[in-house]
């Protein structure tokens, strides 16, 4: 088997062989370098994990830059590596575990005498596999040696790398199945998470899931509610980040588990649509998931995908070919942001997820649409945001059948998006401020003041040549003699006019321009 082992870690287990401890790589890595020495491509794992019989203190006399700071024995050895992700190794002694009364933390931590102990405390087959390198006839490593040498072979091949399998995890990859160490019963009573974890790696790996413990997620699904919501957010977002997402979305929803923590998703399922769509609602929804995780677009673009039309099962008026779905997508936008809230996302997070929802209907043909309406939509949106726009709008299409993400119309309007960005779409662009007003009209600080901007920027959302500083203090001495009530409705106008052209209002000339 062919592997790719940094040498901050053949050094750390080195170091310790070297003062006569075990040592073994464990847990994920063992995995992940499995799936690189079968597929023939060398895959980094995401995280080393190094697992010995030394205690935190012996570890700590061996590695004297270290840390440790936890209850579970982990001592995170300080490297001064390159890559950011081995600059600090963890280094953890066999242990046991009590029981989980909470259903999330163990009530007290042993530390174990034996490898075996350690692996069977772990969640899956697939992550209770160990591995001992094997050393070359190089001189032991020295602390001194630390990062950069150790007694291991400085390539990438290991001949006599030792797999140390109690639990068949080996076979369960071969097999490309998820099964929980002994009974998955107590496992997810333990720690209910690891029903979201199973699901994660499933859809991760493109494994399926052993049917006792398949029986066992299903039965013990209800635990995740004692879970903490940053907790699942986390595990729902590595799914999402999956070469292949929709698969687990498939098993969250036929365990009952999506609806525990995301039930605005699973509300699309079994909805139909109209003549515009050969898929239900969730259908359509995960498959413009799968198509911003083929494009590996960021975390928040395949979120607001698999969002986008989230608003639509409780905007739809009719059945069959002729309903309708007005307003789908601002009830979505308000729908995303409460649920992303609920589960912990940050604030710019979830406003940038509800912005993508909200106004993915864009609607853009050559011609059609006049410069001053994409302008304002640069404006709602963010010039920063609309290439993430555009990408939700192709998620959009690949997940209704179209054959073309990109057709030529939205070619163009992705050019004069970037042609336009060079207008005034904020006020912070224009040749005037509020410091500049007050001391023109001698007006104090007040919503006046505001209202004169907001009147100023819908004038350069229509003509961007008007964007000088003379016309804009001339203009704005004229807004200030206006009463504040007239002034409002200046500033007002440019928001009742369209921002693009939206589905429903524009059904006859989309089926003009259906792109089969």
């Amino acid at each position: 088997m062919n592997f790719t082992v940094p040498k901050e870690i053949r050094a750390a287990v080195a170091i310790l062989e070297g003062a006569g401890f075990e040592a073994y790589l464990v847990g994920g890595c063992v995995r992940d370098l499995l799936i690189s020495a079968s597929s023939g491509e060398r895959a980094e794992p995401k995280d080393w994990d190094v697992t010995t019989n030394a205690k935190p203190e012996q570890i700590q006399e061996l590695f004297p830059k270290s840390f440790y700071e936890n209850k579970f024995g982990t001592v995170s050895v300080v490297t001064e590596s390159e890559d950011p992700r081995l600059r600090a190794i963890e280094i953890t002694p066999f242990r046991l575990e009590g029981k989980y009364s909470d259903k999330r933390h163990p009530d007290e931590v042993k530390f174990a005498k034996k490898l075996e102990d350690d692996l069977a405390r772990r969640d899956f087959t697939v992550n209770a596999m160990a591995m001992k390198l094997a050393p070359s006839s190089k001189s032991p490593g020295k602390k001194s040696d630390f990062p950069g040498k150790s007694d291991f072979e400085e390539g990438d091949f290991f001949p006599g790398a030792n797999l140390i399998d109690p639990f068949s995890g080996q076979k369960d990859f071969e097999a490309k199945l998820i099964r929980a160490v002994g009974d998955p019963y107590s496992r997810f009573e333990e720690d209910a998470l690891r029903i979201m974890r199973a699901v994660r790696l499933a859809s991760e790996l493109g494994f399926s899931i052993e049917k006792k413990t398949y029986a066992a997620l299903k039965d013990r699904a209800h635990l995740l509610r004692v879970i903490a919501k940053e907790r699942i957010r986390d595990e729902f977002s590595k799914m999402i980040m999956a070469p292949a997402p929709s698969k687990g979305l498939e098993i969250l929803r036929e365990l009952g588990i999506l609806k525990l923590f995301l039930p605005e998703i699973e509300e699309g399922w079994g909805v139909g649509q109209n003549k515009h769509h050969i898929y239900t609602v969730w259908e359509h929804n995960i498959r413009a998931l799968d198509c911003a995780a083929k494009e590996r677009w960021p975390l928040v673009v395949r979120i607001s995908a698999l969002f986008h039309d989230i608003g639509k099962p409780r905007s739809k008026r009719g059945d069959g070919p002729d309903s309708t779905f007005y307003n789908h997508e601002v009830i979505g936008a308000k729908m995303s942001a409460e649920a992303l809230s609920r589960l912990r996302y940050g604030a710019d997070f979830v406003d940038k997820a509800a912005k993508l929802v909200r106004y993915h209907l864009f609607y853009y043909n050559v011609d059609e649409v006049s410069e001053s309406s994409v302008r304002r939509l640069i404006k709602r949106v963010g010039p920063e945001d609309m290439e993430d726009l555009i990408r939700v709008r192709i998620c959009d299409r690949i997940g209704s059948g179209v054959p073309k993400a990109e057709p030529y119309k939205l070619r163009h309007f992705r050019f004069l998006v970037e042609k336009l960005q060079r207008d005034p779409v904020s006020p912070k662009m224009m040749k005037i401020n509020g410091d500049r007003i007050k001391e023109l009209t001698g007006l104090p600080q007040s919503i006046k003041i505001g209202l004169i901007i907001n009147a100023l920027m819908e004038e350069m959302l229509d003509d961007p040549a008007k964007n000088e500083k003379e016309y804009l203090e001339n203009r704005a001495l004229e807004l200030s003699a206006l009463p504040e009530k007239e002034l409002k409705k200046l500033a007002e106008a440019g928001k009742n006019k369209k921002i693009g052209l939206e589905e429903e209002a524009v059904s006859k000339i989309k089926k003009k321009h259906w792109v089969k």
